[in-house]
């Protein structure tokens, strides 16, 4: 992995246990990765995304699109379904990225909306604590929050053995 740096000075997601989750991103941007999911309902739908996941209704034109956001590059398009046939399982799988403080009140605020649309929250082997969400029209959409980095742990010794040190370890330190 020497060919890697560290970039986190890019990244809107926001490092560390006690990370704060950043507000919506309003400016405009070209945006270089976006999610476009049909729905038989757009109101519902954007009821749930906003109410419940905690994105903004960033621009809309009413009965065609929904363009969805949270921080910067996690945008979502949500636009009417081809066809009037019921939701069934998704392909849409989704990672929204998030600090740990907000799980707990993303599963809740979901849950209000649609009691069994929550699984977890549950650790993951590569540090990361989340929760999966069933949104109405059948999109999964996982938030998925970095847990503290321990070096000396079975979840570090892990991503050593495969090259990936602790920021500690590589040249210059931890910034």
């Amino acid at each position: 992995m020497t060919d890697y740096f560290n970039a986190f000075e890019m990244s809107p997601v926001p490092d560390g246990p006690d990370a704060v989750a950043p507000d919506p991103f309003l400016g405009i941007y070209a945006m270089p990765m976006f999610v476009k999911i049909q729905t038989r309902d757009l109101h519902a739908s954007t009821e749930f995304w906003v109410n419940g996941l905690g994105f903004v209704d960033f621009f809309s034109v009413p009965g065609q699109i929904v363009h969805l956001r949270r921080w910067a590059f996690q945008d979502v398009l949500l636009v009417p379904a081809e066809d009037a046939a019921p939701p069934s399982a998704s392909t849409v799988h989704v990672f929204v990225s998030c600090v740990l403080s907000q799980l707990e009140s993303v599963a809740a605020s979901c849950r209000a909306l649609s009691p069994d649309s929550v699984t977890g929250p549950y650790d993951t082997a590569w540090r990361t604590r989340d929760i999966s969400v069933v949104t109405p029209e059948g999109a999964n959409v996982t938030f998925t929050a970095a847990t503290p980095f321990i070096a000396d742990s079975d979840v570090g010794r892990d991503f050593a053995s495969v090259g990936i040190l602790s920021p500690d370890d590589v040249e210059g330190g931890a910034e």
